[in-house]
């Protein structure tokens, strides 16, 4: 018998069913099954999806030891910590059933987490670690993105196959299957075998939405592995070239995903001119759109904060400002005894810890940021988070050299454990959003928005969503980015000077000698962020623009 889950009353435009299959999720704090922004993002869609009865069921993986635990050494230098996760309000639905792995039977286990649980679309869970299986089995899904090749295609079969197999096992009629981001691209070729290996009948029923604007950061591997590993599922390998899939003894996962679907989208309107460049010369891709990424203002904005700014009640606004930014430095003063000023301009440079978003750019002429941030009259304060991958040890390094060099900094600080809770404190507690990616390799890059959400500005190179938001003095502040032909190092000590131009002869005077027009360009920002920023605009134009399309 399957398990009978209910769905809501839909809304009558939200009516088609459709399934969103994601890697990675974050829906609350206590869930531990997401690394970063591709989590975030959503998370922010399944609960807005909820919000306005979209017909729409969410597809994941349960990590059984999540990420990470983000810790530190003795030295305060920054540790990966690996612990099982145990969730008391996910629901065992009873349902156990086969999946081919390596030409072996690997028993999937669905977990359900109800829409009133937080506040999203039903969602199911998937899980290899059960008594059932052997350990090698059981591993699959221990950790996201393991590093283990084999192990990584293994969860892509899971996520794809494991997948469209739950759906069918619960006799749920989906119309349109949602892959966010390739990792579940097995699902495509599941279709295809149920489909009479007829593309046309997938066509009509998958999408999909990349996220990633360079070629090195799109999965792909060698087609022979993939076949070995039965990532293919029925499909025989000489079928798989003959679809013209493999190129040079590979298959690109967004490439093949862009064949298999009947629409695709990028996740900005600079990322989708991006993917167009990157893609459009192929054969057999479909087309490519733009929906820009959105955050869900229900979970993210201080209701506080925006009453004052519905009230046009400019001090309660500032007054609740100053509790918030006093909360997030109880947890600095905590995690590494630095006491925080709440009457200080306070930067915040906070998301996943990648080399490309160059988390120290503003370190990089180091002599000028002590004299900005040491000033006597105008002093600044910064704060740095963020996770890099527990493999990265170049990011990882990265993240331990800003420890080592702010140790001694009164003013600075770097903390660990960025996830969802931590995350929500440093942008209601900050003045200043730092971001600042090598252009143009932000896809969205949508911290920014839930930041602006809270009364506190961009300062951001012009990337991902940016360009679409942004007026430089107005809602917040742009950091000009140099001539992406420029050698990397050359574009860096450019744009680090930009940024400190900006912050030093532009933010600083307006904080402290004219607080009134810098609150303005704050409530401009709280202003202007939503609805088009929010993620019902985002959840409405993929039922509009995707689910919905012919």
């Amino acid at each position: 018998m399957a398990f009978d889950f209910q769905m809501y009353p839909t809304a009558p435009e939200f009516s088609t069913p459709a399934a969103y299959f994601s890697m990675e999720f974050a829906l609350d704090q206590a869930l531990k099954t997401y690394s970063g922004g591709l989590g975030f993002l959503a998370g922010s869609h399944m609960r807005s999806a909820y919000e306005l009865k979209q017909n729409l069921v969410g597809i994941g993986i349960l990590w059984s030891f999540g990420y990470y635990d983000q810790g530190r050494n003795e030295d305060m230098s920054m540790r990966a910590d690996f612990r099982i996760k145990q969730y008391s309000f996910l629901q065992d639905t009873g349902l156990v059933f086969p999946i081919n792995i390596h030409n072996a039977q690997v028993l999937v286990k669905a977990l359900y987490l109800a829409p009133e649980t937080f506040g999203t679309v039903p969602m199911f869970f998937l899980t290899t670690d059960i008594p059932e299986n052997d350990y090698l089995s059981r591993t699959i899904s221990h950790h996201l993105y393991d590093a283990d090749t084999a192990a990584r295609v293994a969860q892509s079969i899971l996520l794809g196959v494991g997948g469209g197999k739950l759906l069918d096992v619960l006799g749920r009629q989906t119309e349109v299957y949602h892959l966010n981001e390739g990792h579940g691209l097995p699902l495509a070729f599941y279709l295809y075998d149920k489909h009479g290996r007829d593309l046309e009948e997938v066509k009509k029923r998958l999408v999909f939405t990349t996220h990633t604007p360079e070629l090195a950061g799109n999965e792909e591997h060698p087609v022979k592995l993939l076949h070995k590993m039965s990532f293919f599922g029925n499909v025989p390998l000489e079928e798989v070239e003959r679809l013209g899939l493999v190129e040079n003894g590979n298959l690109n996962y967004t490439l093949t995903a862009l064949r298999f679907s009947r629409i695709a989208n990028g996740v900005s309107k600079v990322h989708g001119e991006v993917a167009n460049e990157m893609w459009g010369h192929y054969q057999g891709i479909c087309p490519i759109i733009a929906i820009t990424n959105s955050q869900n203002g229900t979970y993210w904005r201080d209701k506080q904060l925006h009453a004052a700014l519905a009230a046009n009640d400019d001090a309660a606004l500032l007054a609740r400002k100053k509790e918030l930014k006093q909360e997030l430095f109880k947890i600095v003063a905590d995690q590494t005894g630095t006491l925080l000023d709440p009457e200080v301009l306070t930067v915040v440079w906070a998301r996943r810890f990648a080399s490309y978003k160059r988390a120290d750019l503003i370190l990089r002429h180091f002599e000028r940021f002590l004299e900005i941030v040491n000033s006597e009259d105008r002093p600044v304060q910064v704060i740095w988070a963020g996770k890099p991958y527990p493999k990265d040890y170049g990011a990882i390094g990265l993240f331990n050299d800003i420890i080592a060099k702010t140790k001694n900094l009164n003013n600075c600080a770097v903390v660990t454990g960025y996830e969802l809770g931590l995350s929500a404190a440093l942008k209601k507690g900050s003045d200043v959003w730092l971001n600042t990616p090598r252009f143009p390799r932000e896809a969205s890059g949508t911290s920014g928005m839930t930041a602006a959400m809270n009364a506190s500005v961009s300062l951001s190179i012009a990337d991902g969503w940016i360009p679409e938001f942004v007026r430089h003095g107005e809602n917040g502040f742009i950091i000009e980015h140099t001539d992406i032909n420029q050698p990397d190092h050359v574009k860096d000590d450019i744009e680090a000077t930009n940024v400190l131009d900006v912050l030093q002869n532009e933010i600083v005077p307006l904080y402290y000698g004219q607080p009134e027009k810098f609150l303005e360009i704050v409530k401009t920002g709280m202003r202007e962020v939503e609805p088009e920023f929010e993620s019902h605009r985002m959840a409405t134009e993929y039922y509009e623009r995707m689910y919905n399309a012919k």
